[in-house]
């Protein structure tokens, strides 16, 4: 594995855990389809974070993770332009269709929303992280 993908998957590792300890819970990641990949899946319930039926609460979370090393020249909130967005929505519908409606046919009465976490690895130090809700 070359470092750049290796501090991409620390940097979804590091989404994954800010997500579950806020509550949500993780259901797929690095789903991938003819049109791209979602980094991360996730459900926000009002009922709880485990609840299995799905409900009028129930959000699908469509995360993106965005990884860079300080002394980049992006910072990692920045990663994520409109055509990425258009991708994204596009992901999420075809995510829904294939994993969410043949399971509980019907779509999640919270919707879907689109989340951008970035993830800042410093040269020392724990990562700095940055999760953005509804950014699409």
């Amino acid at each position: 594995m070359n470092r750049r993908r290796a501090v991409g998957r620390y940097g979804e590792q590091v989404a994954a855990r800010l997500l579950g300890e806020s509550g949500m819970t993780v259901i797929d990641r690095n789903w991938r389809c003819r049109a791209g990949e979602i980094d991360i899946v996730a459900r926000e319930s009002g009922t709880g974070p485990r609840a299995e039926a799905p409900s009028s609460s129930v959000t699908v979370v469509v995360c993106e993770v965005k990884t860079r090393t300080a002394g980049g020249p992006q910072h990692p909130m920045a990663g994520l332009g409109p055509r990425q967005l258009v991708r994204l929505r596009l992901l999420a519908e075809e995510w829904l269709a294939a994993r969410w409606l043949p399971r509980y046919g019907a779509p999640p009465g919270g919707g879907v929303r689109i989340d951008l976490v970035g993830v800042l690895l410093p040269r020392r130090g724990s990562a700095v992280v940055e999760h953005a809700r509804g950014v699409g």
